[in-house]
């Protein structure tokens, strides 16, 4: 069955704490979810603030191939005429296509929220959508509070519905908008509404009781034909459904058709967007999509996704865009340092007896205080120390780093000293920070040997207080990222100075790349520059 999808993330999305987006950024993600194809993207609230506005003016020019944009507003005001409200002229002004308006249904809220009574707030209903759709505009009627208002007067809940279809509103939309309801709950009261009115029918489930995506599966289910939620979950309070794991369920568990298998294959790449866009990480253990859907651990796991990933794995990776991951830890078995390997394509390089020392070291290490699953590169170095014991690019012979004040300015400046063969290399810099000074030096000391590790950069640098585990409370761990413009890789350094975990990671990332270089080359060809 096809089952209408309505995106909510630029509109209710935004009410979740943290959440914000520029026009420009809203118009960057409608591009992105009508490239998914999702079939209506609700934008914002056109008379509700300046930007929202903006972006609908701006959003004139989009050329949009398949979603339809929608605009968000209330019924008119009790005191204003229809033709005369400021928030229904807005949503006319906005000139989309389709316009979404909440109404109330709980008589609790008709009486206290609106202070008018329940028959004034049914012609509310009637007039806006009457007045929309003369206007030549889809109207998507909300229900505001409908599950609650079914439960305190269910008659009265569901004369709100009657009178936004019978003034032509085409979808239905049932709310459980506090997200209190239980699954059994909204299965019994869609079934009832299904039962009594025609047409499309809707839900839009928020997450205050965990349940807001098994609450729309369970919507459907009973025949609701039109799902609303936000990517990623976003929304206020405990947020909103999270449409990224609807899409997947009902596309993959329920058979039906929400935005097709093809472009099911592209649902993480745009929860990663819409994460970057609202600057905050997307959730690793997010179903389907976070980095984690898909990442083992446990060494009888790994062991047996390695024979078969159905075994540990509910769906493939691959449907869904995301990808399978094992992980380094304490927890490791042989297998996974097996799957690391053959990932790393070193798989046939490495006795067993190697492997099985590999294994016993990271173990210690996690107990130190490492951290393998972030820093991969720290356990590729491992490997490559393994399997060429007697390759040592360069040897530290000695840092510094001090820090002085020049008036209202702090000036940072590093001394290194390296000796690669016989040869003795030092360099001395200033930099934005100590971190940053070291990493200049170290790669201006191995430059003349090694030119090619100019190419190598520092990406981000992340440190962290450990916790108390295995008594290493007061140390900290480092994690610097690198990229070469062709891949990217993470090494760690463990220390009670943050200085010294700093340069041990530093260090360690620049022995890998040179251990890498060593791969490339043809055996008569030279690591080291002739000019040293």
């Amino acid at each position: 069955m096809k089952i209408q999808t309505f995106d909510t993330t630029l509109r209710d999305g935004t009410q979740g704490e943290s959440v914000s987006f520029s026009a420009e950024d809203k118009l960057l993600i409608a591009q992105k979810l009508d490239e998914l194809g999702i079939d209506y993207i609700e934008g914002g609230w056109p008379g509700s603030n300046p930007k929202d506005k903006a972006f609908f003016e701006r959003a004139k020019h989009l050329r949009l191939t398949h979603s339809k944009l929608t605009a968000f507003g209330s019924t008119r005001l009790a005191k204003n005429s229809v033709e005369d409200d400021p928030n229904v002229r807005e949503l006319i002004a906005a000139e989309t296509p389709v316009v979404s308006i909440f109404g109330k249904t709980w008589d609790f809220h008709v009486r206290r929220a609106l202070g008018i009574s329940e028959e004034e707030n049914v012609k509310l209903i009637s007039d806006t959508v009457r007045y929309l759709r003369a206007h030549g505009h889809e109207v998507v009627y909300d229900a505001e509070h409908f599950f609650d208002g079914y439960r305190a007067n269910p008659s009265y809940a569901l004369k709100t519905l009657e009178a936004a279809q019978k003034a032509g509103a085409g979808v239905l939309c049932m709310c459980d908008t506090n997200g209190g309801s239980l699954p059994m709950q909204i299965g019994e009261i869609v079934a009832v509404v299904r039962s009594r009115f025609d047409g499309v029918l809707g839900i839009h489930a928020h997450n205050d009781s965990e349940l807001a995506v098994a609450n729309t599966l369970v919507a459907v289910e009973a025949g609701a034909t039109h799902v609303q939620g936000c990517m990623n979950g976003y929304g206020e309070r405990c947020g909103n459904a999270n449409l990224c794991s609807i899409l997947a369920n009902l596309e993959l568990k329920l058979g039906h058709t929400t935005i097709g298998h093809d472009k099911l294959k592209n649902l993480t790449s745009v929860a990663r967007f819409i994460a970057e866009m609202a600057n905050l990480p997307l959730r690793s253990d997010q179903a389907f999509v976070g980095p984690s859907a898909f990442a083992h651990k446990g060494g009888i796991h790994v062991s047996a996704v390695m024979k078969d990933a159905a075994t540990y794995e509910h769906i493939r990776p691959e449907t869904v865009g995301n990808r399978q991951r094992v992980l380094l830890s304490d927890l490791s078995g042989r297998g996974n340092v097996t799957y690391k390997l053959k990932q790393l394509g070193l798989k046939e390089d490495l006795p067993e007896t190697a492997r099985r020392e590999i294994l016993d070291r990271i173990k210690r290490m996690e107990h130190e205080g490492y951290d393998f699953e972030a820093a991969e590169g720290t356990f590729e170095l491992l490997v490559r120390e393994a399997m060429e014991p007697n390759f040592h690019p360069f040897d530290v012979v000695g840092y510094e780093v001090s820090t002085k004040l020049e008036g209202e300015e702090t000036v940072t400046s590093a001394n290194v000293t390296l000796r690669v063969g016989e040869t003795v290399h030092s360099s001395m810099t200033t930099g934005n920070g100590p971190v940053h000074a070291l990493d200049v030096c170290l790669r201006k000391c191995l430059a003349p040997a090694y030119p090619a590790i100019t190419d190598v950069r520092l990406t981000d640098y992340k440190v962290r207080v450990l916790g108390a585990k295995g008594g290493t409370e007061s140390k900290v761990r480092v994690l610097v990222e690198w990229s070469d413009h062709q891949r990217s890789w993470a090494t760690a350094g463990i220390s009670d100075n943050v200085i010294d975990a700093s340069w041990r990671a530093l260090v360690d990332a620049l022995r890998l790349e040179l251990m890498r270089l060593l791969e490339t080359l043809e055996p008569s060809e030279p690591l080291v520059s002739a000019r040293i």
